[in-house]
């Protein structure tokens, strides 16, 4: 009864007809459009619970703003909306506010209403009209292309001109994930793809879209001798993590939750292109990630899409490290797959000062898939992550990995990964020490640990008790404090598929002492 007052009230100030049955309004001046209440109620979604098209949402009381008589372009749908829905996409929201949002297709039905600060519509902001900024901020639509195909000549991308039917030269696509060709299209246009005037390819954008024509190779490893390499890489690690003295937290490592607006933008994201991952480039990168063992494939990101990101990371990074920081790298989305392991490593010195992982999407897991997280003295911390889960972690310092293979049939596991460090201290960083305010590095803790439960197969877990509450509640059930490269060799193979050893991954180690 609530709604049908706020309606009648419309009617008799606004000059809007109304029909409350079917949740449909108009005006003298434009279309009738519907009226939502309920994001996930009223809007429609497919069978994977995401929403099937893109959206213009608008403030149903306020039928004067430029929004409520917009017509969108192809692809659009337009909708007022009040009650639930109103509080949910614009909770700052006082009435009569000209304001307006774009939601995005793909977007899961736990998020929709969500949606990034971009895709907001301030009617207060001077000098602009609502057509140019719904052009350039929900009207236009990122498309990058890769060419895995032919190395010797590039492909050639043709826009096809609607009216004619006529194909319009585009660009030249030369080979490889570094010649990646980004650029802005709208909903709807259509392109061709062709060598020596062969069409190889065919699209409509629909979406953001990331595609490849052709596949990537995998690189050459029948002369190599991986378990060499792996013992060489884990000294060398064991090495360089030392070398860095600067630490920002007291465990250099914490669990947090992205911000619903932002999970709400990589889910769609992910979504819309997930049938488009390509095989990960690895030649030439080193054994970090089993590439030769099993499928590790990768997403690349847009880059208008990925500075929307960057801004909204860096903020939370911040606030965590306690010091402003700048965005060095943001790489992914990587996808892993049954049986894929990562070797225990640090980052880049000069650029990966703190970092965060973001597990985006996962899926047919039988077991837990942890990231494992050496602090400060080394003591062995395996983190769980559900999609919208993030880590953040001191990564040229605080050795990390996820050796456990990834357990399940089809199972699949998408990261997105980002490095930052302090505004003002470049390259150095790591040389900048004694900073007022930084809490100092947990090394010696108090009491002892032991495991809750008993010790399985699968890792219990998040079920070890410390005396010590500032260890937190991801200390590993191995109770593993590494003591030399050796501790990081012998972890490697004792969680790995084929070990044969006596002890399980699980077990307290031996010759090491207590936590």
């Amino acid at each position: 009864m609530r709604y049908t007052l706020v309606l009648w009230a419309l009617v008799v100030c606004g000059g809007v007809s109304i029909v409350l049955g079917e949740h449909e309004v108009s005006d003298a001046n434009s279309k009738p459009v519907a009226v939502v209440t309920s994001i996930s109620d009223d809007l429609s979604f497919d069978e994977n619970g995401k929403l099937k098209s893109f959206h213009l949402l608008f403030p149903l009381d306020s039928p004067n703003c430029p929004a409520a008589t917009y017509t969108p372009r192809t692809g659009f749908e337009s909708h007022a909306i009040a009650g639930e829905a109103l509080d949910l996409v614009f909770p700052d929201y006082q009435a009569g506010d000209c304001v307006a949002a774009c939601v995005e297709r793909g977007t899961d039905q736990t998020l929709a209403g969500y949606t990034m600060p971009h895709f907001h519509y301030d009617g207060s902001v001077e000098d602009s009209s609502f057509d140019n900024w719904f052009t350039d901020k929900c009207g236009a639509i990122e498309v990058c292309l890769m060419n895995y195909l032919i190395k010797q000549r590039p492909l050639q991308l043709y826009w096809i001109k609607p009216e004619t039917g006529e194909a319009h030269f585009q660009k030249d696509l030369e080979y490889g994930e570094r010649n990646t060709h980004c650029f802005r299209s709208y909903l709807g246009h259509k392109f061709e793809v062709k060598f020596e005037d062969g069409v190889l390819d065919a699209f409509t954008v629909e979406h953001i879209l990331v595609k490849a024509i052709g596949k990537s190779k995998p690189p050459d490893s029948s002369s190599r001798s991986f378990e060499e390499e792996i013992v060489g890489a884990l000294n060398n690690e064991w090495k360089r993590h030392y070398a860095v003295k600067r630490t920002f937290s007291p465990l250099g490592f914490a669990k947090g939750r992205l911000p619903n607006d932002v999970f709400a933008a990589m889910g769609s994201f992910f979504y819309n292109n997930r049938h488009n991952k390509i095989r990960e480039e690895w030649g030439g990168r080193g054994v970090f990630v089993n590439w030769w063992e099993t499928e590790v494939s990768f997403i690349q990101i847009p880059w208008h899409l990925k500075r929307e990101w960057q801004i909204r990371l860096a903020d939370l990074v911040s606030a965590w490290a306690g010091v402003p920081v700048e965005q060095t790298m943001m790489y992914g989305l990587r996808q892993y797959e049954e049986g894929a392991r990562l070797l225990t490593h640090v980052d880049r010195t000069p650029t990966h000062a703190v970092s965060l992982i973001v597990n985006v999407a996962q899926g047919n897991l039988t077991e837990p898939w942890p990231v494992e997280v050496h602090d400060h003295a080394d003591r062995l911390h395996e983190v769980l992550m559900e999609p919208g889960d993030i880590v953040y972690y001191e990564s040229a310092k605080n050795l990390h990995g996820r050796n456990r293979p990834l357990r399940g049939n089809n199972g699949y596991y998408v990261n997105l990964f980002t490095h930052y460090r302090p505004i003002g201290d470049g390259d150095t960083w790591h040389q900048v020490l004694n900073q007022t305010g930084v809490p100092a590095p947990l090394l010696e803790a108090t009491g002892e640990c032991h495991l809750d439960s008993p010790i399985s197969t699968i890792p219990p877990l998040g079920q070890v008790q410390c005396d010590d509450q500032r260890l937190g509640s991801h200390l590993s059930p191995s109770l593993l404090q590494a003591k030399t490269p050796e501790d990081l060799i012998n972890w490697w193979r004792r969680t790995g598929p084929n070990y044969e050893g006596v002890s399980s991954p699980n077990s307290p180690p031996k010759d090491h002492d207590e936590l």
